[in-house]
């Protein structure tokens, strides 16, 4: 009877514990599943900010935050390399740590991280010890995931998170925060081709017009404000003429008043560039076409009526009269501008399309 009873109870502790073993499993599935679903969410607010932010540095900071808000991490530093150095592109660590945070590829302790692409992790064991890297920031961290960032196998930077306990970082999910990692290397790329087109932004010379490029970075930022705005682009057509009759001083001098009637005529939240040679693009943020067509005809005349003489003293009876062909579209937000801008380019480059005393609309 007792053997009995003792069977029974052990089939009923083997029938618990498997059990709890089942419900263990589906409570660590279920982990898994809310984990990868967060990845996912966090992904999805990455390529949000690719779409919605204006500027690389917005982008970077807004991502920065996202994994600072979604994890719950103290602290967290993307470092990318510049070409030139190490630069932070966001953190949330007082500026003052800056200059330790962004030399971290030539501390010891991270070295081989950066040559096997593997994480590395380090804390301390307790509140009175600091991490390896610290100099003068003896309380701030207690822990720290360093993660090396690649480019196709080149190494461009890391993303370090940082917290403020002993072993704050044991428990967490690496595989999730890898592919973190990876997303963090996927904006960068994505962002990549912006912040090439921001740093080549220059003023021309003869006009002191910011150039076409101008329009795709900052100039996006206050374009994009809007839903719709117009975009016009207009181009000297007879400047080829001057210069060979007259001199290309005189051509050069053409180019520099006719920028300067239009942009007397401009208000300061319309954006005003040289696009190209004797291109000039406008955008009139949140206007819409035919407002703009009107304002661009008393335009097209105060120009066509300039009368531009040489500076040369034996030319003075030679004068140039530059006449413009003006072509106007729509944007709207959220599209390619610089699609745009190139179906305007074409149209205006068009031989066939010589309609000078129209604007014309596209």
């Amino acid at each position: 009877m007792i053997i009995a009873v003792i069977i029974i109870l052990v089939i009923i502790i083997a029938l618990l514990m498997f059990y709890n073993m089942s419900i263990y499993k589906k409570i660590e599935s279920f982990n898994n599943l809310n984990q990868k679903v967060m990845g996912l969410n966090v992904l999805q607010d990455f390529m949000d900010t690719i779409s919605e932010c204006t500027t690389v540095t917005e982008k970077f900071d807004k991502i920065n935050n996202i994994l600072i808000e979604r994890y719950q991490i103290k602290y967290s530093t993307i470092v990318i390399y510049d070409g030139a150095e190490y630069t932070i592109k966001s953190s949330n660590v007082e500026q003052k740590h800056w200059d330790s945070l962004k030399n971290l590829q030539s501390e010891p302790i991270f070295q081989e991280s950066i040559q096997t692409a593997i994480p590395k992790y380090v804390t301390v064991e307790n509140e009175n010890e600091r991490l390896p890297y610290q100099k003068m920031e003896f309380g701030r961290v207690k822990s720290a995931m360093f993660f090396p960032l690649y480019v196709e196998n080149v190494y461009i930077g890391y993303w370090i998170i940082e917290g403020a306990k002993p072993h704050e970082f044991d428990k967490i999910d690496t595989t999730i925060l890898e592919v973190v990692k990876n997303n963090i290397v996927s904006v960068l790329r994505t962002v990549n081709n912006q912040a090439i087109i921001e740093n080549i932004v220059r003023n021309d010379k003869f006009t002191s017009l910011k150039s076409e490029e101008y329009l795709y970075g900052e100039g996006r930022k206050i374009i994009d404000k809007y839903t719709t705005s117009a975009i016009c682009l207009f181009r000297i057509t007879n400047i080829e003429k001057i210069n060979e009759e007259i001199g290309r001083k005189v051509g050069n001098k053409v180019i520099t008043e006719v920028a300067e009637t239009v942009k007397a005529s401009l208000s300061e939240e319309y954006i005003f560039v040289r696009y190209m040679g004797p291109k000039f693009a406008i955008v009139f943020s949140g206007i819409d076409i035919q407002s703009v067509g009107s304002f661009m005809e008393e335009i097209k005349k105060q120009v066509e009526d300039l009368q531009i003489k040489s500076d040369d003293e034996q030319e003075e009876s030679k004068t140039a009269s530059p006449r413009i062909k003006v072509i106007i579209s729509t944007y709207y937000k959220g599209t390619a501008l610089e699609v745009a801008m190139k179906k305007l380019e074409e149209y205006i480059d068009n031989d066939d399309n010589n309609e000078e005393c129209d604007i014309n609309y596209l």
